[in-house]
């Protein structure tokens, strides 16, 4: 049908509709727009509001950009030789890859074979116990992580491995658990999106079970599997509480995975409420915020990206 029989056909149809079905019509798009628009305003609101307090460490208390990402002293009520605000965040920047690429190393595997026993090797048995360990998972509170982490993981490695028992090994392992029930949940749905069709031709040209898996579901639902890799390094990487409870919360770097560290999250929830408006120490902690809020839109981009690599 060309392109001048479709326009007609589709005035025809709309002068065929009664007044009150295009009123009503009108009417919901008209909501729906302001929705979007609304939403629109409060993510560019918040992005500009941040940004505003974050780059205020620089443009009004002159600190040095590059003593910023590099520096190793977080002092931002002193100043340095300069006369300039010792804000150095490299430790926390620092503290926060570390324990986010740790817990997607150690969770990913985890995942992705939870997923392929629960879809391609016993999708009855993977439905009746993992599924509802995968929800009880999500709805624990990050508090909850966070206490029985303090509770059993930092004692475990204080007592059979070494140090205090804080530092980024057992941030590690608490951010593992908790973005498990995410990357499973994703990496089950992209493998579930691979066509049986695919299976049963794989099969039919004589590859076993495992080769099937791992030569053509695993690869066709790769980019899946990598958005669900993605979504859980963004939810370790912004996780503020739990991390906190069992990090240990010294803003240095840290010789070893054993030793007290710090994340961007863990020190903005513990210095946020002991700040002044306005003060360097609060502009510089709204400076974290706003590194946060950039890596989360770095991970949305990237999200995106494979995204529209997997429709092409």
């Amino acid at each position: 049908m060309s392109e001048n029989a479709l326009k007609w056909t589709e005035q025809a149809a709309h002068k065929a509709k009664p007044r009150s079905k295009i009123k009503i019509e009108r009417r919901g798009k008209i909501i729906t727009f302001i929705c979007i628009a609304l939403m629109a305003v409060v993510a560019a609101s918040i992005f500009v509001f941040v940004a505003s307090k974050g780059l205020s460490t620089f443009f009004v208390n002159h600190a040095s950009v590059l003593e910023f990402f590099t520096g190793k002293d977080w002092e931002p009520g002193k100043t340095n030789a300069a006369g300039k605000p010792m804000v150095g965040a490299l430790p926390m920047i620092f503290g926060s890859f570390a324990v986010t690429f740790l817990a997607a190393i150690i969770c990913a595997p985890l995942a992705i074979g939870g997923a392929m026993f629960m879809t391609e090797i016993s999708a009855k048995a993977g439905q009746k116990i993992l599924q509802p360990v995968i929800e009880l998972l999500v709805g624990i509170p990050s508090v909850v992580y966070g206490f029985i982490g303090l509770s059993a993981v930092v004692p475990f490695i204080r007592e059979h491995i070494s140090g205090s028992g804080f530092g980024i090994a057992a941030g590690t392992v608490v951010l593992a658990i908790m973005i498990l029930p995410t990357m499973m949940s994703l990496s089950v749905d992209a493998i579930r999106a691979v066509p049986d069709s695919l299976r049963e031709a794989s099969l039919a040209l004589g590859a076993t079970r495992w080769q099937t898996i791992y030569k053509v579901v695993l690869r066709t639902a790769r980019p899946g599997i990598l958005t669900a890799v993605i979504f859980g390094m963004a939810r370790a990487f912004g996780e503020a509480l739990a991390v906190q409870m069992v990090i240990g919360n010294s803003a240095v770097i840290p010789k070893s995975l054993f030793e007290p560290a710090s994340t961007l999250t863990s020190i903005l929830t513990m210095g946020m409420g002991n700040t002044v408006m306005g003060s360097v120490e609060n502009n510089a902690l709204w400076t974290l915020a706003l590194i946060l809020l950039l890596m989360s839109l770095v991970f949305i981009i990237i999200v995106r990206f494979i995204g529209r690599r997997r429709n092409v």
